[in-house]
């Protein structure tokens, strides 16, 4: 599946907000080595430079168009660089301080059994914090999920999407990061978000949950499939004078190992 770097961040504010909340409640003091897992285009992972300007900070994604972006960046920063790889065969190294990943571990199967190894392997004193989307049960996404079964698409589409068991809740992480030995913190927020423009759901869901059905359909088939799509999403989310209103719930968790 290929990714769009201009598509994924626009609606930057609010796409990048979580991040913000979510490294706000790291207090790691001057740590070595930080690493953003799924670190997308960069931008965010740039941003650490600045909260930690002695860090050696690494980025890593599967993505190379993503990747391609993110390299400019790293130009600028000399304790700043990315690595393409796969989350799923990742692993914490001796120098790991804080671990940082932002909306990637729902693409990511079996994460939850990934995130207890992360943790058992981390060494004493070093932070994991993780972002996750908790909007599966959505208008946006059960429309979706809808429409790909439905018989026009269910033959094209069958098993693109990953819906059940793509994250936990926010008591899910926090006992398994109890489990792991480490402090820890859950929750979750959904953010009022206010969309400009026409279709402005549509255009979120473009640069992430909808990149599955994008990377299957041809060209002709997905202007249709959005065509459909869209309809729904204005019931779902009707425009007002201010713009669309688009609840936007995500699950937060922060740990910090014990000695």
């Amino acid at each position: 599946m290929k990714w769009d770097p201009s598509k994924y961040v626009e609606f930057g504010n609010h796409r990048d907000r979580p991040f913000h909340d979510l490294v706000a409640r790291v207090q790691a003091s001057g740590p070595r080595k930080v690493v953003d897992l799924g670190c997308g285009p960069g931008n965010l992972t740039a941003t650490l430079t600045e909260r930690w300007p002695e860090a050696h900070i690494v980025g890593i994604d599967s993505s190379g168009e993503m990747l391609r972006t993110a390299q400019s960046l790293a130009q600028r920063f000399s304790h700043l660089g990315f690595e393409q790889g796969d989350i799923a065969d990742w692993a914490p190294d001796a120098e790991t301080d804080v671990v940082v990943t932002n909306a990637a571990l729902q693409w990511v199967p079996g994460h939850q059994d990934m995130l207890a190894g992360w943790l058992r392997s981390l060494k004493p004193g070093a932070w994991f914090a993780m972002q996750v989307p908790g909007n599966f049960t959505s208008p946006s996404h059960t429309l979706m999920r809808e429409l790909a079964e439905s018989p026009r698409w269910s033959g094209r589409l069958a098993g693109v999407l990953r819906h059940d068991g793509a994250v936990g809740g926010p008591a899910d992480y926090l006992g398994i990061m109890l489990d792991a030995g480490c402090s820890a913190d859950a929750w979750e927020t959904t953010y009022q978000q206010v969309l400009p423009g026409e279709d402005p759901v549509l255009q979120w869901v473009r640069g992430t949950g909808l990149r599955p059905v994008l990377a299957v359909l041809s060209a002709e088939e997905a202007a249709d499939f959005e065509m459909e799509y869209a309809a729904r999403l204005r019931e779902a989310y009707p425009a007002t004078s201010h713009g669309t209103v688009f609840p936007f719930r995500r699950i937060f968790a922060v740990a910090r190992k014990n000695a």
